[in-house]
């Protein structure tokens, strides 16, 4: 599927201005996707299907998907592949055969950049903070391979976090919890799946100090800025922080694969959001 002499590639969200994405594929495609392009588009809600249509009809050969569209994208595409069809949510689309084929990276990108940083969750009580699109997605590879002792979900509506909790119940000993009750968990790792402490409103964590004791690593998502203040708090406690770049360059090379077929240069990738981060 082709637009002229490219193959078109794009993200979708709302907000989109402050994504690396775009600088993470276009370094990605200068390296290994010749007559490759990406561009990003922010998306309302209530445009969702019209701009997936859109983009089918115009040639885009593949997309990212990005809050807040996880969850509600699928049900405007052809079929589901067996990671997005686990947790329900999708931030990967490829048009393949004349279907759009909705896939989640968000769970592997997780778990990839935890070993990559000497992370074991076997046996581990795992918290997590969201219960969205890659809060699911999470749970689901952590529940599915990683031999967790429980996984616990945390988030400010109880009923969500419940939710979640019963579904992960079938694969993994699991639990949820408000997230102002998050502190007498006493996980092990802990995993920020919300967008609390996202730029532009970086002086805010999703924890207290509290909640933190006893913890060995604190994981978040939020990659702008690279430190969180939920990081420097877990830091400032002794425990083991990883932030966000790592998964966000992870779930993009996976995503480069499904589309080229072909290995992602992982080290331009990374390189090209550590700089698009300092400007």
């Amino acid at each position: 599927m082709a637009a002229g002499s490219q193959r078109l590639f794009c993200l979708i969200g709302d907000p989109v201005e402050h994504s690396a994405s775009p600088h993470m594929f276009k370094a990605a495609f200068m390296k290994e996707g010749e007559g490759c392009a990406y561009l990003a588009f922010r998306v309302r809600s209530e445009d969702l299907g019209k701009a997936i249509e859109g983009l089918k009809a115009i040639g885009f050969a593949g997309c990212n998907v990005t809050i807040p569209h996880k969850l509600a994208v699928k049900k405007h595409l052809d079929r589901l592949d067996r990671s997005a069809e686990a947790s329900g949510s999708v931030n990967v689309i490829a048009y393949a055969n004349g279907e759009l084929v909705g896939h989640n990276t968000d769970g592997a990108g997780a778990v990839a950049a935890l070993e990559m940083e000497g992370v074991s969750l076997k046996g581990k009580r795992i918290l997590l903070l969201g219960y969205g699109g890659a809060s699911k997605a999470i749970a689901f590879e952590i529940a599915h391979g990683a031999k967790p002792e429980a996984l616990i979900i945390a988030g400010r509506d109880a009923s969500r976090a419940s939710s979640l909790a019963r579904e992960l119940s079938h694969f993994v000993r699991s639990d949820a919890l408000q997230l102002d009750d998050a502190g007498f968990a006493c996980a092990d790792v802990i995993i920020n799946c919300t967008p609390v402490g996202m730029w532009p409103k970086t002086d805010v964590s999703p924890l207290l100090p509290g909640a933190l004791h006893g913890c060995e690593t604190v994981m978040d998502l939020v990659y702008n800025p690279p430190e969180t203040k939920l990081l420097r708090l877990a830091r400032a406690q002794g425990c083991k922080t990883i932030g966000g770049i790592e998964m966000l360059v992870r779930q993009g090379a996976r995503a480069f694969e499904i589309w080229l077929g072909k290995e992602a240069p992982i080290d331009e990738m990374r390189k090209a959001v550590k700089e698009a981060l300092l400007r």
